[in-house]
Parts: C-alpha cells; sequence; structure tokens
C-alpha cells in the first residue's frame, strides 16, 4: 500500500497539530459558553436532559453527576491535553501515551457533545468527534504510520465533501440552476467583512462559483483513493475550495477540520515541499499494533455501510450520526439556501409602560447582526452557540400581511428573554453589549427584514445592512406578566 499511496510521516504530524489545535479552539470555546448554555442555571440545564434521556441515548462523563465546577475541570483538562497535543509532546513518547492523549481528549468532548442538545447539534462536532477517534490511532511520531487511519479520514473528507454536495442537489433548486451564490452570502448564518464584497460580484462570476464548488464536492472526491499525484490534485482543490469559504464567512472550524483532512490526500514526497522537515527514523509497527489497526479499518468499513447507502437515498439524511459515539457519520451542509434575511433584534426598556415609540435599546450580540452600522466582525474558526441558534429562529416565522405568526417560541430562547429580564450576568457574558447596567422593566423581540446596504448607502451613512421592521417576533413582556414557559412550543 505504501507504494500507491506514498508515505504519510509528515501527513500525520501536520494532521495531529491541526487537529490538536481544533480541539483546543472547541474546549475554550466551552468553557467560555457551555455553563451559561447548558450549565446548573444555563439556558438548557444538563440536569434536565439526562434526568428524561438515557446513558445509551448519548454516553458522557456529565451523567454520572454535573456541577459547573466538574465541567471547568473537564473543559481545562481538555485544553491542557490539547497544548501537549499541539506542541508535540503527547508524540514524543510511547504509542501508549499518544493513544492516551487522544483517548481522553475524545472522551471529553463526547461527554460534553451527548448533552450539548441543540447547542452542540452541529455537523462539525461529529466532524471533530470522528477525527479525534482516528487520531488515536495514527501513533508517536518515533513509529511508522500506518496508512489505516489515514485512509480511514480521507473516506471521512470523501463523505463530508459528497454528501455536502448530493444534498445541495437534491434540496434546493438554486443549485441545480447555479444561482444559490446570489443569496447565500447575504443570508449565511454570521456574515464577515468580505461578505458583502462576494455577494455584490457579477452574477456570472456567482454562476460559475456555483459550478465550481459542484465539481469539487461532486467529481473531486473520487480522485482521493487514487494513488499520487491524483489523491494529492484533489486534495489542493478541497482546501483551495475551503479557504474560499474561510474568507467569505464565518463557519466555525468546520473549513478548518475540511482542510486538515484534505492534509490527508497528500503523501510526504508533494507536501513536504511545503514543509521541509526532516523527520527522526522510526521503529516499526508490532504484529499486534497491526492487527489493531486492521480491525480499526474493518470496523470502518462496516460502519460506513449505512452513511454511504445514505449517499444515494433520494432522502438523504444531513449531519446524522449512526451511534452514540459520532463514528463514521454522514455530513452535509447548506442543502438548501435562504432567500431573504430575517433577524430577531431583542430590546428592552425602563419605561413603566411599554409603549410603541417608548425608550426601547438594543441587547447587541458578539456576531449576529444587529445595528445597521456595525462592522461585520470576523469570528471563525471560534464558535458562537447563541448567535447560530438566533440566526435559526426566523425559519419558524410566517408572516400575514403586516402580522408575524410565531407556532411556538424555543424553550431556550424563552429562558434567554427571562435571564436578560433578571440581568443574569453569566447570560450577559454571551453578548457584546446590554443596554443597561441592571435588569430592564420589559423586554420585546422584532422580526426584521435584513439587507446589505449598497455601495452608495454604505459611503454616505457608513451603514453595513439596511433593515425594516416586519412585527413582533415576541411581544413586550416582564416577568409579573406570565410564566415564560407557558409559551413554550414543547
Amino acid at each position: 500500500m505504501d507504494e500507491y499511496f506514498g508515505s504519510v510521516a509528515l501527513v500525520r504530524l501536520v494532521v495531529q497539530r491541526g487537529l490538536a489545535a481544533i480541539y483546543l479552539l472547541a474546549f475554550v470555546s466551552a468553557l467560555n459558553q457551555f455553563p451559561a448554555l447548558l450549565g446548573e442555571r444555563g439556558l438548557l440545564p444538563i440536569g434536565r436532559y439526562v434526568a428524561r434521556t438515557r446513558f445509551s441515548d448519548g454516553p458522557s462523563l456529565f451523567r454520572l453527576g454535573y456541577s459547573d465546577r466538574s465541567f471547568s475541570w473537564v473543559a481545562w483538562t481538555g485544553i491542557a491535553l490539547s497544548l501537549a497535543a499541539l506542541s508535540g509532546i503527547s508524540e514524543s513518547g510511547s504509542v501508549w501515551l499518544s493513544a492516551a492523549v487522544w483517548l481522553v481528549l475524545w472522551v471529553l468532548y463526547l461527554s460534553i457533545v451527548n448533552v450539548g442538545q441543540t447547542f452542540y447539534a452541529f455537523g462539525w462536532e461529529s466532524m471533530l468527534l470522528e477525527a479525534g477517534f482516528f487520531a488515536i490511532f495514527l501513533g508517536p511520531a518515533a513509529l511508522e504510520p500506518s496508512l489505516v487511519p489515514i485512509l480511514a479520514l480521507r473516506f471521512m473528507l470523501f463523505r463530508v465533501e459528497l454528501g455536502a454536495g448530493l444534498i445541495k442537489l437534491r434540496h434546493d433548486e438554486c443549485w441545480r440552476k447555479l444561482t444559490c451564490l446570489y443569496f447565500h452570502h447575504e443570508t449565511q448564518p454570521l456574515p464577515n467583512a468580505l461578505s458583502p464584497t462576494f455577494h455584490r460580484l457579477p452574477k456570472p462570476l456567482l454562476r460559475f462559483g456555483v459550478l465550481v464548488s459542484h465539481f469539487v464536492q461532486l467529481v473531486v472526491p473520487f480522485g482521493l483513493f487514487f494513488p499520487a499525484p491524483v489523491a494529492s490534485v484533489a486534495g489542493a482543490l478541497i482546501v483551495v475550495h475551503q479557504l474560499w469559504l474561510i474568507v467569505s464567512g464565518n463557519y466555525s472550524w468546520l473549513n478548518w477540520l475540511t482542510i486538515v483532512l484534505g492534509v490527508t490526500a497528500f503523501d510526504d514526497s508533494i507536501l513536504g515541499r511545503a514543509i521541509p522537515l526532516e523527520l527522526e527514523p522510526m521503529a516499526p509497527r508490532s504484529l499486534p499494533h497491526d492487527i489493531v489497526l486492521y480491525v480499526l479499518g474493518a470496523a470502518t468499513l462496516l460502519l460506513g455501510i449505512a452513511p454511504v447507502k445514505n449517499l444515494f437515498s433520494k432522502r438523504q439524511r444531513m449531519n446524522y450520526s449512526y451511534n452514540p459515539l459520532h463514528l463514521v457519520n454522514s455530513y452535509g451542509a447548506f442543502g438548501s439556501v435562504t432567500k431573504v434575511r430575517h433577524e430577531i433584534i431583542l430590546e428592552g426598556t425602563l419605561d413603566e409602560t411599554p409603549a410603541e415609540d417608548g425608550d426601547w435599546k438594543e441587547y447587541e450580540f458578539r456576531a449576529k447582526p444587529g445595528r445597521v452600522d456595525r462592522r461585520l466582525p470576523q469570528v471563525a474558526p471560534y464558535h458562537l452557540r447563541l448567535d447560530w441558534l438566533m440566526w435559526f429562529l426566523p425559519f419558524g416565522v410566517r408572516t400575514h400581511g403586516d402580522r408575524v405568526l410565531v407556532p411556538g417560541h424555543d424553550r431556550w430562547f424563552l429562558r434567554l428573554v427571562e435571564k436578560l429580564l433578571r440581568a443574569d450576568t453569566r447570560t450577559l457574558s454571551l453578548l457584546k453589549t446590554a443596554p443597561f447596567s441592571g435588569p430592564p422593566r420589559f423586554l420585546r423581540a422584532r422580526y426584521y427584514r435584513y439587507q446589505f446596504a449598497d455601495r452608495e448607502t454604505r459611503k454616505l451613512t457608513g451603514a453595513f445592512w439596511t433593515r425594516r421592521l416586519i412585527g413582533d417576533y415576541l411581544p413586550p413582556t416582564d416577568l409579573s406578566d406570565f410564566r415564560l414557559s407557558t409559551l413554550s412550543a414543547d
């Protein structure tokens, strides 16, 4: 196999460092946000979730008992081990040290994801867990690398890319008409500073961009299983495509993780031209070690049957895990593109009577569009979970004339409203700014139509957006009017 795929010692080193960096981001993000979102007094407290689900539904250390302090230990342990892997300490010793560090990282992050509920229901969580599991078997720097975990990661990359390409063709006509990029940069979850520039590109160029995306995601993945240089060319095209996505929007660590997976398509002779490192001599693997690797390869192929069948299903699932360990999953993203952008804007007032034209002030999120004159930030690869969940809220809204119809409010959103009415400091830490030093008297949520400002408006007013009020997503409310839980859809 080495003659077919080439040497992968340098590839292994780069993949390990890349995965360690993403694990570090994931644990830092969790440390900063998890207690406010899912902690003892969070928006969706873990205790309630664990009480109504089984261990087999999602194995987690937190099912043995949860406290915000125990979570801090888990997060800080994950950060320390990520730094050890990033610096190469974990790969400087025996195979047992390497495997143990990556195994503990996987168990810790699995424990977080499996109780994270809707705040951890993103495809890149399963991607990190699957890639992190295969990293357990990559081995230390002193041991000859095996192609088995490298090829398992290539197989994962194949499913990520092909799954995304197929779900686009099946789920939205604009991908087939090559027009989705007319809307995507404006309506994506968290646009960045360059998103308006991409949105204003000539339409023929945007259609060409969709065509390139189809080629990279529908044709190129099959080249991953050919020998070099074909596989390397396929990997390079995937990496370039991901870099394009990075500069045009904020998608957490999705694109960076895909780039790390793309490195597995190279061999050392090609990757070494970009990273000229001299590697130390390596010891051969033992027979028991190889047996474990062969079992891993066979198990991966067996678990891969369902995801591969899913690729060719008319009812293709997107970002679906077939087991609670998040191993060998189905992937895909942006099967449907939103054509119009709506935003939920939270406002509070200190007025004793919540008049329509009262002194209402906006809460500003860290990256979600709010004030029209606020510069669009670059936050990826960091993941702002509350901002992303706010993007999903308008999808359940219906309008009738000038009326906004909301079938029901998500429980986490109602808890957010309650926390803001109480000026909960931990919840406020998730936001960029709060308009009051204490609790507001009333709070409301308004439903707006947002569009990128054209160049002339931007030049004259400094605004990045224009917006039009449609109505109330949540009418003015305070803590004494009603129990917020009665509004919950579930």
